[in-house]
């Protein structure tokens, strides 16, 4: 069973799109392996201060207009 692992920031991904992300990664894996939809999908949604690119949180570069 193929295990699927997504995470987004924490700020404001509605219940509409995180189902989306869900069905479409499992109807890829099923395209490519052909096996029925076993697949299991986690979405972690992580806070912007916790969170970073090159040395700095997201909270700060988006502040920064980043």
């Amino acid at each position: 069973m193929p295990y699927v692992n997504i995470r987004i920031t924490r700020e404001g991904a509605t219940p509409e799109q995180k189902a989306r992300l869900i069905q479409s990664a499992t109807q890829l894996l099923v395209d490519v392996s052909e096996e029925p939809p076993s697949t299991v999908v986690i979405i972690d949604e992580v806070d912007t201060d916790n969170w970073g690119i090159g040395g700095e949180t997201i909270t700060a570069r988006r502040q920064q207009g980043k």
